[in-house]
């Protein structure tokens, strides 16, 4: 198989299982909605981010069309240089990694652009597909689904614990989805073994 076909294999495979994950939870949970998977350390969490990966948020509705667009850009981008890589035969888990982030860009992309059309709310019911009174908001303005939840220690700083004494924590606390896993993974390959595939991409380019 090219590095083409499994990088196209990659992107569809994380889509897919996103997308699918995504809208059975929009279509089976209500908003806030727990189910423990294995005991109290992974559980189906059902939020919706309106911002960034992991729950973070920035700076309201206008911050979030302008954080689509840059997603768009970006994942227009990284597709390109993608087929560049190809084309120059660099480390294929180079192009895999990236392919990963891509996939993972795209899956976010597709909540934020058409979730708010083809679904509606939420909020204390199991939201409907294509509602007949239509979605709960325009194009670029819905919700990520995230719903991964691993909260594997859960405990209370010591007294004795400066700005945080005796207060309750959690970690892993953030929730998070499919599409944001694709994108850290690929991103922790690529650090882990810059080196290697940088070098490897210069040889290629010095070759053709």
């Amino acid at each position: 198989m090219s590095l083409l076909k499994k990088s196209v294999l990659i992107i569809f495979l994380v889509l897919l299982a996103d997308q699918i994950l995504k809208i059975w939870v929009k279509t089976h949970m209500i908003l806030g909605q727990g189910e423990p998977l294995l005991g109290n350390w992974f559980i189906l969490h059902f939020t919706e981010n309106p911002g960034m990966a992991f729950g973070m948020q920035f700076g309201g509705m206008t911050g979030k069309i302008l954080l689509s667009v840059f997603r768009l850009v970006f994942s227009v981008v990284i597709f390109v240089y993608i087929l560049k890589l190809i084309r120059t035969k660099a480390h294929p888990w180079f192009i895999y990694s990236l392919s990963l982030v891509f996939a993972g860009a795209v899956g976010n992309i597709i909540d934020s652009a058409f979730y708010g059309m083809i679904f509606n709310k939420s909020h204390h019911q199991i939201a409907t597909l294509f509602p007949p009174e239509g979605g709960y908001a325009g194009f670029l303005k819905g919700h990520v689904v995230d719903m991964l939840y691993f909260p594997v220690i859960e405990g209370r700083f010591p007294e004795w614990f400066p700005f945080w004494k005796g207060e309750a924590f959690t970690f892993f606390q953030p929730v998070f989805n499919i599409a944001d896993s694709a994108i850290t993974i690929g991103v922790f390959i690529i650090l882990i073994f810059q080196k290697r595939f940088f070098q490897s991409t210069k040889l290629e380019e010095k070759r053709a």
